[in-house]
């Protein structure tokens, strides 16, 4: 796994091409995956990469927050497609992300007392401002194909089983059908979402759910509020 190497236009491209269909490089919000892959990245990808672009801005915009979020940051070879080696950087410098160690490696052991005592209370300050701050709500915008089996499917009926389903933080929007081909429409619906209580994965499992009227459920768009 890998994206060859993100400091050239190659390895650029193929981390546009990766995020062609995803927001992060894994999961659904912000991780330390997307801060292993940023921090490679030598600046913003040019325009016409405009997945990486986009996605390059939205993660910067966590620069201040980027230590606190979630999951552990590991070598570059263990995101991205697969079968594509990462070369970023030297191989030295890959060996030694490729180990399991702790954040801080053998410069923790090595530190002085004084140092250790600073690092502990601007941690400390950190974690005392962090607490202080009010929670904000990340919220997202989906827009979502829901597909029928054919032409003759009730496409009313198919809207109302969709907007029948209820969920701590979803709110379902405007919605609209959209010629497919043969006679067969899709309905398109947009619906905000709270990204710590709804998830694309439980919005497609309850949609699908209604096998006699859909057939299949997709993300046409999902972005950031």
């Amino acid at each position: 796994m890998g994206f060859g190497d993100l400091k050239t236009p190659a390895g650029l491209q193929v981390l546009n091409d990766y995020l062609a269909d995803k927001s992060y490089i894994e999961g659904y919000v912000p991780s330390q995956a997307d801060v292993a892959v940023f921090e490679a990245v030598s600046g913003p990808p040019p325009a016409d990469l405009c997945h990486a672009l986009r996605w390059y801005n939205h993660i910067k915009s966590y620069e201040k927050e980027k230590a606190s979020l979630p999951g552990v940051k590991k070598s570059l070879g263990k995101y991205g497609p697969a079968g594509v080696e990462d070369t970023t950087g030297s191989g030295a410098t890959d060996a030694k992300d490729d180990d399991d160690i702790d954040l801080f490696g053998s410069d923790e052991e090595e530190e002085s007392e004084e140092a250790k005592r600073l690092r502990e209370e601007r941690l400390a300050q950190y974690e005392s401002k962090k607490a202080k701050k009010p929670a904000v709500v990340a919220k997202s915008s989906l827009l979502l194909d829901v597909k029928p089996w054919d032409d003759e499917t009730d496409m009313t009926k198919l809207e109302e089983c969709v907007r029948s389903i209820q969920a701590d933080g979803l709110v379902w929007g405007s919605s609209k059908l959209v010629p497919v081909g043969y006679g067969i429409k899709k309905l398109q619906i947009q619906c905000v979402v709270e990204d710590d209580k709804v998830g694309t994965d439980m919005l497609e499992e309850q949609i699908t759910a209604f096998e006699d009227y859909v057939q299949s459920m997709d993300v046409a768009a999902f972005n950031k509020i």
